[in-house]
């Protein structure tokens, strides 16, 4: 039995198909269905029942998959406690970051970083924070920023930084004339809010206590960006919250439409996020000491009251 061989049927495990697991570990299918064959063999059980399409797992296959998982990260974490004591900070990593915070924090510190760590390979990939859960836990991810806390006790969070929320008001609301907004003032019959799976939305719900909105209303609007959430809002349509953050780019003539939250302001905690098996921790630390530092001069809130994604 090699790592290797547990590699390939991880692959295959994940693919569900041996053509596209040989693509993604870069061999010929015929190395890696012999390789698998060898260890099936070695074991005398069967791993995959190639009868099914797509390929499915045997009940003992599920069993030996996820052993190989934990193998494998007990082996990829070896090379990872030399890079350590070697100071080295490098080599691949995969990182996750949530829709809502990926456009606005991604700029402030990937230039900084990929010029403080020139030898670290970033791939960065949008996700759900429900994805990012998922492949966080499978070891498809080295780790991921979203908003927190999860409540899952496979991972660990850092927190990185506080963001409060940011009312963006239009002309002729009824909160318009208000210099200062309190979350008493919200109602969430005239709040445009993004669509189903963002954690974003989760928080202005819970912000607000509850939908009222009934079957006899006018309508409901949802979208899956904050640039429409803002047209929409400047023809009229509601009002809308906003991350901090992205408050930064809203061109100076519509500044005029925010309006910030008296202390303690609501806000939403971010965290970095990774698996506590603790792989390539030397990055992860570099990723948080980057980001919280070229945060901290950009949200000077000091009072805020954290609201949970969670329902």
């Amino acid at each position: 039995m090699t790592i290797t061989q547990l590699k390939y049927v991880l692959a295959v495990a994940e693919h569900q198909n041996f053509t596209k697991a040989a693509q993604h570990t870069f061999v010929t299918q015929p190395t890696l269905s012999m390789q698998i064959q060898k260890l099936e063999d070695e074991l005398e059980i069967q791993i995959f029942d190639r009868s099914k399409k797509p390929i499915e797992l045997t009940s003992v296959g599920k069993k030996i998959v996820s052993q190989a998982h934990h193998i494998v990260n007990e082996a990829d974490r070896m090379q990872d406690v030399v890079d350590q004591e070697k100071g080295f900070i490098g080599g691949e990593f995969k990182l996750g970051i949530i829709p809502t915070i990926m456009p606005t924090l991604l700029p402030m510190f990937l230039k900084a970083f990929g010029t403080k760590y020139p030898k670290v390979q970033l791939k960065i990939e949008e996700l759900t924070t429900e994805d990012i859960i998922a492949k966080l836990t499978d070891g498809h991810l080295d780790a991921a920023i979203a908003a927190t806390p999860l409540v899952n006790d496979k991972l660990k969070e850092r927190v990185l930084y506080y963001e409060p929320f940011v009312g963006y008001i239009p002309e002729n609301h009824r909160l318009a004339s208000e210099k200062k907004i309190t979350s008493s003032d919200l109602d969430i019959d005239d709040i445009l809010l993004l669509e189903d799976g963002h954690c974003f939305r989760e928080g202005v719900i819970n912000l607000c206590k509850a939908s009222k909105l009934g079957p006899g209303d006018a309508f409901q609007l949802q979208s899956g960006s904050f640039e429409t959430l803002i047209k929409l809002s400047n023809e009229g349509l509601g009002m809308t919250l906003l991350p901090y953050l992205h408050t930064l780019d809203i061109p100076k003539d519509k500044t005029k439409h925010l309006r910030y939250f008296t202390e303690p302001s609501p806000a939403r905690e971010v965290s970095i996020i990774y698996s506590k098996s603790e792989l390539k921790m030397q990055i992860i630390n570099a990723l948080y000491d980057v980001i919280s530092g070229v945060i901290r001069g950009a949200i000077a809130f000091q009072d805020v009251k954290i609201i949970s994604p969670i329902k």
